[in-house]
């Protein structure tokens, strides 16, 4: 039996402008979405339709204006809309993992200790959590030479990689995808893709948003809409 892992229900999110008069903006209004272990979910929709708007409201980044964002975990389900900030924080520790397009990481850490922390917050002894990022560094093919460096003064495209080798070194039961392959070449790209249908294959739930249609193609099991809860002007 297939394991749901995320279930969205009359999920709405409003900004209001209160440099513009209290103007208030429905980025989307009844949102129903369920995700099941195993599934990669593409969102669809333009530009504004809220998909990254709702990216953020299921990792705890935006508080959405009502509804529900219930997620699997340590086997149980567990609401995050309204929920007190240590549990958000177990949640993205051991079960709710987010690869955006953008690396923020404290100065002057190394990359290889970068990618490695969210193992070693585990308990994974140093040597293990940094041999395993090592392996993922090499796969998404940041030069030996960079992994001593902290990732400030590195390319678009190298921090990228930084960033999807730190979201996939757990395997994390529910995984957002922001973009992970935007600035990637083609050779990365594909190694991108790889890990998301491996991680597919272990049976995370993931949800992502991707312009590349290769990409999206590669490892979509079905597009979600979100264009259809944005209320009419």
């Amino acid at each position: 039996m297939t394991t749901r892992m995320l279930t969205i229900s009359g999920l709405a999110k409003q900004f209001v402008l209160h440099l513009q008069a209290s103007q208030r903006i429905d980025v989307f209004q009844n949102l129903d979405l369920t995700v099941d272990a195993g599934e990669c979910v593409v969102l669809g929709g333009q530009s504004g339709s809220g998909k990254s708007t709702l990216m953020r409201a299921i990792y705890g980044n935006y508080k959405p204006t009502e509804g529900s964002i219930r997620i699997h975990h340590k086997g149980d389900p567990v609401e995050l809309v309204g929920a007190e900030p240590h549990v958000i924080l177990d949640v993205r520790r051991t079960t709710l993992g987010y690869v955006s397009q953008f690396l923020r990481v404290i100065p002057r850490v190394t990359t290889l200790d970068i990618v490695a922390e969210p193992l070693i917050a585990l308990g994974t002894p140093e040597d293990e959590a940094r041999e395993r990022a090592r392996i993922l560094l090499a796969r998404l093919n940041l030069p030996e030479a960079l992994w001593s460096l902290p990732p400030a003064t590195f390319s678009g495209g190298e921090q990228q990689r930084v960033n999807i080798a730190r979201g996939f070194i757990r395997h994390y039961p529910v995984l957002l995808l922001d973009e992970p392959t935007a600035s990637l070449d083609k050779a990365n790209r594909e190694v991108v893709i790889a890990l998301i249908n491996e991680a597919k294959a272990r049976g995370s739930a993931l949800v992502g948003i991707f312009h590349d249609q290769e990409v999206r193609d590669a490892v979509g099991t079905r597009t979600f809409d979100v264009t259809q809860y944005k209320e009419a002007a």
